[in-house]
């Protein structure tokens, strides 16, 4: 049901028609499921339904005219000090080869190409995974519009590569993906979906069935009494096949998130799925399907799991802030022109909402997974430890 909140933007007249199209499709897979769909269900549809959902729908998503801003559109150098971490991997692997996942407009890729092409490196592949059409042309168009020729060596793939050598990189991509919400009440087990009631979407609540989600969220939830949360097989099912493909490299991830001992708290207890809308952020998963973002916390516990059962090893995990620093991206920033000319000042303001604690520097976190290769990891504090601190395990 859409409650709706006075403090958020009044979508026009096309947009609304958009996302009645978008509840159409839905209420049609609440019918073919028998009159329920998981909250799984519905964020894969609400985000991913061919020509509808979100993220391949044409509107735009990204930067100060779309829902949210990412890392790599706030700056440039953003891209240029993940680009000296992923050299460091070229080095230590043997390999230069990068496959980038979910590449939204394809800023990073376009900071990432022109800091090798600046340093006068060699010659490095680059290949970009996208499902959506519509933000694979805008891809397209970003990097023509930045580089030239010679710097853009850049593949589009349709499917993962059955081996991957040097470096996978994604930002802000595991949170996007749908998880399950899962409910404890009274020491029984329910999943959180959606039904359709009175010409309108509702959430609501089923018994548990699936054994899988069941038990990791058994296994993690951390209190007696009443929770909920988030549990993400499909996410970690993902880290694992890209650390199983990794020949010689790493996986470098770059998402917001906890460690599983900071996430499944009393204080979170009922869950991290949120919604942004026109950089505003809201908690009815049902607004304005099609048109919102919807995305959940990583359990980052979970994903350095799911990169060692595939043989990776945690080579580092930090802070964004922590990463960054040790990224050189003070330095980068020196080099931005004298401290009084409008792009130091403008690359300064990127540069402090990046590291500073209330903004990104600490919500946002990064992980290193290698396989086949000793990969150094460069931020300046490596809180590894903190991923795998017991957390008080759930009964039931």
């Amino acid at each position: 049901m859409q409650h709706l909140d006075p403090s958020l933007p009044f979508p026009d007249a096309d947009a609304r028609a958009h996302s009645a199209r978008v509840v159409s499709h839905i209420r049609d897979d609440i019918a073919q499921s028998g009159g329920f769909i998981s909250l799984a269900r519905y964020i894969e549809l609400a985000l991913y339904a061919p020509a509808l959902g979100y993220y391949v729908a044409g509107t735009r998503k990204f930067g100060a005219d779309g829902d949210f801003v990412t890392g790599p559109e706030l700056t440039p150098l953003y891209g240029a000090a993940l680009a000296r971490q992923i050299e460091r991997i070229f080095d230590a692997s043997g390999r230069r080869e990068i496959l980038e996942l979910g590449a939204g407009s394809g800023t990073l890729a376009a900071s990432v190409l022109k800091a090798f092409a600046a340093g006068k490196s060699s010659a490095l592949r680059y290949r970009i995974l996208e499902v959506s059409p519509v933000l694979r042309e805008r891809q397209q168009a970003t990097l023509a519009g930045v580089l030239t020729p010679n710097e853009l060596p850049v593949e589009w793939l349709d499917r993962l590569p059955p081996t991957i050598s040097g470096v996978v990189l994604m930002n802000e991509v595991l949170d996007a993906i749908a998880p399950h919400v899962v409910a404890r009440r009274a020491g029984q087990w329910f999943e959180r979906g959606v039904v359709w009631r009175n010409d309108q979407l509702f959430q609501d609540e089923r018994p548990l069935a699936d054994t899988t989600v069941r038990a990791l969220a058994a296994a993690r939830f951390p209190m007696d009494g009443d929770y909920v949360s988030e549990v993400n097989p499909a996410a970690e099912a993902l880290v694992t096949t890209l650390a199983r493909r990794v020949d010689h490299g790493a996986v470098l991830i770059v998402d917001y998130g906890f460690p599983r001992h900071e996430y499944y708290v009393a204080d979170r207890r009922d869950g991290t799925l949120v919604g942004h809308y026109r950089h505003r952020m809201h908690t009815d998963p049902l607004l304005w399907p099609g048109l919102s973002d919807l995305s959940a916390h990583v359990d980052f516990t979970a994903i350095a799991e799911a990169g060692e059962r595939a043989g990776a090893r945690v080579a580092g995990f930090a802070t964004q802030a922590a990463f960054l620093l040790g990224c050189g991206i003070l330095q980068l920033l020196d080099r931005e022109g004298p401290a009084e000319s409008a792009r130091y000042l403008r690359a300064t303001a990127a540069v402090q909402k990046l590291l500073s604690p209330a903004e990104m520097g600490e919500l946002f976190k990064v992980i290193l997974l290698e396989r086949g290769a000793d990969c150094p990891f460069l931020a300046v504090h490596d809180m590894t430890h903190r991923l795998f601190r017991a957390t008080q395990r759930a009964s039931g």
